[in-house]
């Protein structure tokens, strides 16, 4: 009888661990899809849009500002030591008469990584530039410019050790010519001597003298990146002048925009009347 008693409840037990398998095997075949999307790569931030003429009529709250001005106003909308890029991201050449080394634009983004494949080696000249020609094409090409329009700060991400050149003096005019305010980079830039006679304002580390094919791949365009040891996203707003470069999330754009509006206000009213007393010339930098 105790036998009989104990197969039914083995039985019952079976019965009721059945009923709960549908329960569970959904979840577990929902765990293993996500784990293979997962391995296939997933971005986690969003890239948000802005039509040009939201961006424009922004931009127009940053005209004039300087970065210690917006510095100041990133901390009075609580954002104290956030934005501000590492100063070694420094202008290429600087205007004091006119300053037109200065901008603030709608970032555009970029990301090249290093590469892991060997360069091309020793090969006829021909075989060379068709190599070369193929790894712009395809692995380092320039996507982003088709996103390039008027008011856009262009900001790059790039390999960090490779002495890549992936800004040069004719690319650079070209991305100015399309509506590029200037020109950020975590890297290099080669053709310098020429970029400071086109007046593009550029920020950047150092020169770079090679070009990209066989030392860097373009990663990803409009996707967030780190520039200057900060996050830049997309449709951030991108202040650089003498004092470097800081990055206005665009969340707090208006609210850092209207403080730092104040704060360059009262500082030309006070500079200006400096002037006078002293009978200095009055200069751009204080003209109303």
């Amino acid at each position: 009888m105790k036998q009989k008693k104990r197969r039914c409840l083995s039985w019952g037990l079976l019965f009721s661990l059945l009923l709960l398998v549908p329960l569970f095997a959904p979840a577990q075949a929902e765990k293993s899809t996500d784990s293979e999307a997962l391995r296939a790569g997933k971005n986690f931030l969003d890239t948000a849009v802005h039509s040009e003429a939201e961006d424009q009529r922004l931009l127009l709250k940053y005209q004039g500002l300087r970065v210690a001005d917006v510095a100041d106003g990133m901390d009075a909308a609580g954002l104290q030591n956030i934005g501000l890029m590492d100063p070694g991201i420094h202008p290429l050449w600087r205007d004091t008469e006119h300053f037109t080394h200065r901008f603030a634009g709608v970032a555009v983004t970029a990301r090249y990584v290093p590469t892991q494949d060997p360069p091309a080696g020793k090969i006829a000249a021909a075989a060379y530039d068709e190599w070369a020609g193929d790894w712009y094409d395809r692995r380092s090409s320039e996507a982003y410019i088709a996103l390039i329009r008027k008011g856009t700060a262009l900001v790059i991400e790039d390999a960090p050790d490779a002495d890549v050149g992936s800004i040069g003096s004719y690319n650079i005019l070209e991305w100015q010519n399309k509506g590029c305010m200037g020109v950020v980079t975590s890297a290099t830039a080669r053709d310098t001597d020429e970029i400071i006679t086109e007046r593009v304002p550029l920020y950047f580390r150092e020169p770079g003298r090679g070009v990209r094919p066989g030392r860097n791949e373009l990663e990803s365009v409009n996707r967030p990146i780190v520039c200057g040891g900060v996050l830049v996203m997309p449709g951030d707003i991108i202040v650089a002048d003498g004092d470097g470069v800081v990055v206005v999330p665009r969340a707090h754009a208006e609210a850092v925009a209207s403080y730092a509006r104040e704060i360059l206000e009262n500082d030309k009213e006070g500079r200006r009347d400096l002037y006078q007393q002293s009978g200095r010339k009055e200069d751009d930098s204080i003209k109303k």
